[in-house]
């Protein structure tokens, strides 16, 4: 896949003076893990047919990148599922001769062990990995699957030198018990910790408010084992930073704390649906007008400018205006991928 040399045009914008700098891409909607705050409990899973190529998909993110973009993360599903993703992440870096800064990825570490040296040779900036639990049996009854495995390739990963990051999801009654055994584990292999307030993204929507723990919650349970130091320095992360006995994590708290007045994210499926919003209820499908990228046409390129920048423009201003408003929502977590 070649890069057309075109000129960069501004970045898109919404009604709230936001400007878009960061895209997250799902590549696939399937997942070999079953949490309980992203996968429903009988999925059903996009044909291969529906999901966008690797060759249209870098044609979308070429597109974005000449549009402001500066971060991608690739998302899932699993992104480690779909065949030919450690070669996509390769393809992404001639981006960066045109203003991409950064290639990222989110995983839940499954399949680590085996591809963390090929994507370390593919140029990943960073990955992060999903771990909502030391203990076995708990992480089991949280994903269906085995934690050792997600270890080991957290293991990996640092082993090659592969940049690591691990989310921690929250759950009020199910995983609240972690807060203090992870932070301890993060510290020791001086690994970056970002807990998340548990959101409304569930398959089978039993989210409720009473089973988020909150950022205060979180901070007070580890206040009984060790100093915490707020971060006041400015990031470009959700999370809301803290030293923890000089180890830093993060607190992701959409909830009790929204970030949405900074949100600089736009997010496409691996079908081709955008949405400007963790949280829209309705996204914009695009598949065909990224299909139409591919043949260089300036008409079909200026269309879907046109469309983007609507769609964009038309953002809400946040996930609280978005639930005061208590819409539908149309697809859950293991589609458009966090």
């Amino acid at each position: 896949m070649t890069v057309s040399m075109v000129e960069t045009r501004a970045a898109f914008i919404d009604q709230f003076g936001r400007s878009k700098r960061k895209l997250r891409i799902s590549v696939t909607d399937r997942c070999n893990f079953k949490c309980v705050y992203c996968m429903p409990e009988h999925p059903e899973w996009m044909k291969k047919h529906q999901i966008l190529s690797f060759e249209a998909l870098f044609q979308f993110c070429q597109f974005m990148v000449q549009n402001g973009i500066e971060y991608i993360r690739i998302t899932g599903g699993e992104p480690l599922m779909r065949q030919g993703v450690v070669h996509f992440v390769a393809e992404l870096q001639k981006l960066k001769k045109i203003g991409l800064k950064q290639i990222s990825m989110t995983s839940n570490g499954h399949y680590l062990k085996k591809y963390a040296q090929d994507l370390k040779h593919a140029e990943l900036d960073s990955i992060n990995v999903s771990l909502d639990s030391l203990d076995a049996a708990q992480f089991f009854q949280l994903t269906q699957k085995q934690l050792q495995p997600v270890l080991e390739g957290i293991q990996a990963a640092l082993d090659v030198g592969l940049p690591l990051k691990i989310n921690s999801v929250l759950i009020q009654g199910k995983n609240e018990n972690q807060i203090i055994p992870l932070v301890q584990w993060a510290k020791d292999l001086a690994i970056p910790l970002r807990f998340i307030e548990f959101m409304p993204l569930d398959g089978d929507r039993h989210w409720n408010a009473e089973h988020v723990v909150s950022e205060q919650q979180i901070l007070d349970t580890l206040a009984t084992k060790f100093s915490i130091k707020p971060l006041t320095e400015p990031t470009r992360s959700p999370a809301r930073q803290y030293w923890i006995d000089g180890h830093q994590i993060g607190i992701i708290s959409t909830i009790t704390h929204a970030f949405c007045g900074e949100c600089d994210r736009v997010r496409l499926t691996a079908q081709g649906e955008f949405y400007n919003c963790l949280f829209a209820a309705e996204g914009l499908p695009l598949k065909t007008e990224i299909e139409q990228l591919q043949t260089g046409s300036a008409l079909k390129t200026n269309l879907l400018q046109q469309k983007l920048e609507s769609y964009i423009w038309n953002k809400k201003s946040g996930f609280h205006a978005i639930q005061a408003q208590q819409t539908h929502r149309k697809i859950s977590m293991h589609m458009i991928g966090g």
